[in-house]
């Protein structure tokens, strides 16, 4: 009679762990790679746990020994890994804990309680050396009896020793349990009761206990009515478990079977495929016809893109040659090397004086006949041959010539910013750079349209800006050295010198730009043009408005007459307190501007960085309508707050 209990009551224990591990597969393991321990006849992962770019996972194997290491086999979102499989107590191991909960209240005195004893005992016996056992006993008071150990002998002392008491803390045991189990490895909880909680700790407690533990918890009811197995059931499905509803007499079958399942359990390392970047995957491990899977963490972080490996394209189809990617790039540099080497020759060149004929080479050209045909060829025999720089520069004139409106915006900003160029070489040398940041932009982005077009928009507006930048530096220094030329032309009125001879002074021992403007003022004085309609063009060449009075106050002068060397010195003196005020001005307002200019950088910058090494997180700002809705509102945000700063911070003076 007690052994047909005791097969009826292993059936029954396996079929309640058929059912639990069906219901409860895949709790808990998205987060803490956590899986239920597998029933007699089945396949499953107990336990997943990274290691760096391998993972290691606990599986737990069918009782009839049909599944050996040779027949499991491991996919990553269904990418297959390399496995090395070992048996439980091998290299390498995972830490494996179970945490006894027994009952110790009166209910269990006489011969349940030895049974308990007898139960936990065979536990003892047979679990695998490798898995730490820790003992909680609870009656009225919960005690931590054991900590979790591999010492059976200890263990098997506390069993021995068990004294009974009054009340069922059930509750506060579990939660005491859970915290016990720690953190590492495969964590289980087996829980011996006879009688439901009577404690003042809600149920709700040791549910939220055991869920944030992430430990399996199964619970073995001795003599409890089905009735009376909702609460029980509630906390085991909470740990992924099951109730074993067991008598005195198939407590020590339920104990034997779930040491036996620990004992089934094959520890597999299988290598993170290539192809998986990510920190989560779905695991699945298959043995012949069985099969089981988990969703679970892989790594801490993300690993990046693999860069794909240079293509190559055939130039035809019939001839099979191929040119590489890195080819293609080479000779994209190649071509702006050459295009810089171009624009060095033609800034060079801009600079250097032409040799036309000799007088010798002309007479003897018209002393021929003169016939046009032997002037061109005598003309061209003495003077340099034609180069095609030469023939660029008169296309761009030529450009030029048709659109006034731009050749003289151009002209003015060279003049302006002291530039010995012309308007169709300055143009030449803008387009040049412009193409170069275009290759350099196709270099970079491998191809990609939108870096040759950003690339070409910066190529084209960085040249302007720093001429703009070079002009304005100029009239600053203009500006800057007014009073004290003004001063030094005084001086030299008062020494009797003419306004001329004062200007000359200037020229000889002046600093640019002011010596080189004056000096050319007064080349045009000689050449016939009046004085004061030269001076008067120096202010419009350096737009400087405070030279502008001083041209006006001299023109003034000469019509009514006057003192000019005390004038003069009244002008520098205010002119050198405005320009005191203006520095004051542009020191406190200092920090205002470069505010702004950081502002305005940061989000340009952090675009670009993104742009070139993260692509993929801002390649929707282009790619969907919402992104360019949202860039657009960048832009304008953007451009709005530098013009409300630049107000903000500029002051007249």
């Amino acid at each position: 009679m007690a052994t047909s209990s005791r097969s009826d009551a292993t059936r029954t224990v396996r079929g309640l762990r058929a059912i639990a591990a069906a219901a409860a597969v895949g709790l808990g393991a998205t987060f803490l790679g956590l899986s239920p321990a597998a029933a007699a006849d089945e396949l499953a992962i107990a336990h997943v746990q990274p290691e760096g770019e391998t993972v290691q996972l606990l599986v737990s194997t069918p009782e009839d020994g049909s599944v050996t290491a040779d027949d499991l086999s491991v996919t990553f979102d269904g990418e297959p890994a390399e496995i090395e499989v070992a048996p439980v107590g091998g290299a390498p191991q995972i830490q494996r804990t179970t945490i006894l909960a027994i009952d110790t209240s009166t209910s269990m005195s006489g011969s349940r309680i030895s049974s308990a004893r007898e139960a936990a005992t065979t536990f003892l016996d047979s679990v695998p050396e490798d898995v730490r056992v820790g003992i909680v006993t609870f009656n009225g008071t919960v005690a931590t009896a054991l900590e979790p150990t591999t010492d059976r002998d200890a263990a098997r002392a506390i069993i021995e020793d068990l004294d009974l008491g009054a009340d069922t803390y059930l509750n506060d045991a579990l939660i005491a349990a859970a915290a016990l189990a720690g953190t590492e490895g495969q964590r289980n909880i087996l829980l011996l009761s006879d009688g439901e909680d009577n404690s003042q700790t809600e149920a709700a407690a040791a549910i939220s206990a055991v869920q944030e533990a992430g430990v399996r918890v199964d619970v073995v009811a001795l003599d409890f009515d089905d009735d009376e197995l909702a609460p029980l059931q509630e906390l085991a499905t909470a740990g992924g478990g099951e109730v074993i509803a067991a008598d005195a007499q198939a407590l020590t079958d339920a104990f034997e079977a779930e040491a036996e399942s620990l004992n089934r359990q094959l520890v597999v390392t299988a290598t993170i495929p290539e192809a998986i970047r990510g920190t989560a995957a779905t695991i699945e491990v298959s043995a012949g016809e069985l099969s089981t899977s988990t969703h679970a963490k892989i790594r801490d972080e993300a690993l990046p893109e693999p860069v794909a490996p240079a293509e190559t394209d055939n130039t035809s189809e019939g001839s099979g040659t191929t040119i590489s990617k890195n080819m293609m790039y080479a000779g994209l540099a190649a071509i702006g090397l050459g295009l810089l080497v171009v624009l060095g020759s033609l800034m060079w060149s801009a600079g250097k004086p032409k040799k036309g004929p000799t007088a010798e080479q002309r007479i003897a050209a018209y002393g021929m006949g003169g016939s046009s045909e032997a002037a061109a060829a005598a003309a061209s025999q003495g003077g340099e041959p034609v180069l095609t720089l030469d023939n660029a520069k008169s296309a761009a004139a030529s450009m030029l010539q048709r659109n006034k409106g731009l050749e003289a915006r151009i002209s003015q900003r060279l003049v302006a910013a002291g530039s010995q160029l012309k308007a169709a070489e300055w143009v030449l040398i803008h387009g040049g750079i412009t193409i170069v940041a275009g290759l350099i932009g196709a270099l970079l982005g491998q191809g990609d349209p939108l870096f040759i077009i950003l690339f070409l928009a910066v190529g084209g507006l960085v040249p302007w800006l720093w001429l703009g930048r070079q002009r304005k530096k100029r009239m600053d220094a203009f500006n800057s050295q007014l009073a004290d030329t003004l001063t030094l032309i005084s001086g030299s009125l008062s020494a009797g010198m003419s306004l001329a001879q004062s200007i000359d002074s200037v020229v000889k021992e002046g600093r640019e730009p002011v010596a080189g403007e004056f000096k050319q003022a007064l080349v045009q004085s000689r050449l016939g043009v009046p004085l004061v309609d030269a001076l008067e063009e120096v202010a419009v060449r350096t737009e400087s408005q405070d030279f502008a009075w001083v041209v006006m106050a001299i023109r003034i002068q000469r019509q009514v007459g006057g003192n000019l060397n005390e004038l003069l010195s009244t002008v520098a003196n205010t002119l050198r307190e405005r320009d005191y005020l203006r520095r004051q001005v542009k020191t406190l307002s200092a920090e205002g501007i470069l505010s702004g200019w950081i502002l305005a950088a940061l989000p340009v910058g952090m675009f670009f960085y993104m742009l070139l090494f993260r692509r993929e997180y801002v390649s929707r700002l282009w790619s969907e309508p919402l992104g360019l809705l949202m860039l657009v509102a960048a832009v304008v945000a953007l451009a709005l707050g530098g013009v409300v700063i630049k107000k903000i911070v500029k002051v007249e003076v």
